[in-house]
């Protein structure tokens, strides 16, 4: 930690407390669901048999094929010393290496937010919610599509802070080009942890600024807190097929040597970054998968790691990435089993699209894209809210539509009330034959959460919808938008932590000269 990051910790331990506790009381509570634990089962699309063979064909992918670490003569230095075979750039991991050493990484893990409340449980049977990450444009209603910047990322983390089924603020939730790029990540992590109390993500486009991110958590939570517990989950993708290039594997080595968490994730354009095949796909996606989070177990062994798998298929007409398809679809389900066979969480899914507007493709696209992903077991779901135009944008109004929905999920997961209550012999009996049930004992002691509703949707009969103006969800949505950004409250934050951040920030940004490129 630096030099600065330790006296702001300090800082934090000296003083500000009562100043804390005032705010504390005086803070709007805002409410968030817990994170999803299912109680209904995962669809397994492949058999053993299959499974077996997918994990054959990626010990061979590793053992005979090989993969590429780029620029990054260490890590090249630490698999040879692990007993891989290093020719140039090319490293080539002996039966079993990779999946032997995979197994010191945690089954599960808690990542811990500034309010202990919103502290989440990766892995297992449960389920993290996280908004879209990284379009560099957005889209409203009223003002069209245009480059993000960063005020529309800070309205995005204070929407997120504000969603009930949401239960992280993510990272990157759009790209704000009006800041230099070598400093905006400070920017980024100063909101996620000024404006919202839920977990959040560190920065991965350099390693520099993944160090930054473990500093300013050192100053939010305490330097020994986050010495010991894991505070941030970051996104590594791989460059597929079968390569790691040094900026992600930089930032990786970061996280790992400080015990924060990273999901390890293969990009997946079917027929471009793979093969156009269910079974070749999954073969690479694991060989990916095994090298990179065996990686981060030779830097520490234990640092929490996710299995990730984000894949889509290709339009063979235009080029352009296609969602919520069957082949997609039998991927991900296919993933996930791979992904509990090793002892991994798992991240996929989202409410993924390739429409330009929160209409009726985006809807059904992200409709199976969600539904998916709760399916196939996914822990760790990213790109859950405000997705659109195959991820180059993030939508406000389809943040909250797409939030909204979220809700069904948790109904979903809970599978179905067998207890006396749910039997309902009792109402039943009290109907009996011609009744009905709107005024029996039973319906009115569980009328106000028998059935799930949604914050957004139109019930209304059609003369009182046509009366309002007849707004379809999309109005809806922009005028909830505007409604919660009108309400939302900062949660509170000690003064001594909140100059800390901005000091630290401030030092950042004045010891280098901005960047564009």
């Amino acid at each position: 930690m630096s030099d600065l990051a330790e006296a702001g910790a300090g800082r934090r331990a000296r003083g500000g407390g009562g100043a804390a506790r005032r705010a504390e009381r005086t803070a709007v509570s805002v409410e968030t669901a817990r994170y999803i634990a299912r109680n209904i089962p995962n669809f397994e699309i492949l058999t053993e048999e299959a499974l077996c063979i997918i994990e054959e064909n990626a010990e061979r992918v590793l053992e005979e094929i090989g993969v590429n670490f780029v620029d990054n003569p260490a890590a090249l230095a630490l698999w040879r010393q692990a007993g891989a075979d290093v020719q140039g750039e090319r490293v080539r991991m002996p039966r079993g290496l990779a999946r032997g050493l995979c197994r010191t990484a945690p089954a599960t893990f808690t990542q811990h937010a500034r309010n202990p409340e919103r502290n989440v449980v990766i892995g297992g049977r449960n389920l993290v919610l996280a908004p879209v990450y990284g379009p560099p444009f957005v889209r409203t209603a009223a003002g069209g599509r245009r480059y993000a910047t960063l005020d529309d990322f800070r309205n995005f983390v204070r929407l997120g802070y504000m969603s009930k089924w949401l239960h992280h603020s993510g990272g990157t939730v759009c790209e704000p080009t009006d800041v230099p790029v070598n400093k905006r990540h400070l920017d980024m992590l100063l909101a996620h942890m000024e404006l919202s109390d839920k977990p959040y993500m560190g920065s991965v486009t350099e390693p520099s600024r993944a160090q930054d991110s473990v500093d300013m958590s050192g100053i939010l939570f305490g330097a020994d807190f986050v010495r010991d517990n894991t505070v941030m989950t970051s996104l590594i993708n791989i460059n597929s097929p079968l390569t790691f290039d040094a900026t992600m594997m930089g930032a990786l080595e970061v996280y790992a040597r400080h015990m924060q968490a990273a999901i390890i994730s293969p990009f997946i354009v079917g027929g471009a970054m793979a093969p156009v095949s269910v079974a070749g796909t999954l073969t690479q996606v694991l060989a990916e998968v095994m090298a990179g989070v065996a990686y981060s177990q030779l830097i520490r062994a234990g640092a929490p790691v996710i299995f990730g798998a984000f894949v889509t298929s290709i339009d063979m007409n235009s080029g352009a990435p296609t969602f919520g398809t069957p082949e997609a679809a039998h991927i991900t389900y296919g993933a996930g089993q791979l992904a509990r066979r090793m002892g991994l969480p798992f991240r996929s899914s989202g409410a993924f699209c390739g429409s330009k507007l929160p209409d009726a493709q985006a809807a059904y696209e992200s409709a199976n894209s969600l539904n998916m992903g709760l399916l196939s077991g996914v822990n760790f779901m990213l790109h859950a809210c405000g997705w659109l135009e195959g991820g180059l944008v993030a939508s406000f109004e389809k943040f909250v539509m797409d939030a909204d929905q979220l809700g069904t999920l948790h109904h979903l997961a809970r599978g179905v009330d067998m207890s006396e209550n749910g039997q309902a012999m009792g109402a039943i009996a009290e109907v009996g034959p011609g009744g009905h049930y709107l005024g029996c004992a039973h319906t009115q002691a569980n009328f106000k959460d028998a059935f799930w509703r949604s914050d957004l949707f139109d019930y209304k009969p059609f003369e009182t919808w046509d009366e309002e103006g007849a707004r379809d969800t999309q109005a809806l949505a922009a005028i909830r938008v505007q409604r919660m950004l009108e309400t939302y409250r900062q949660p509170a934050l000690d003064p001594a932590i909140s100059e800390a951040l901005h000091a630290f920030v401030a030092s950042r940004k004045a010891a280098e000269p901005d960047s564009f490129m």
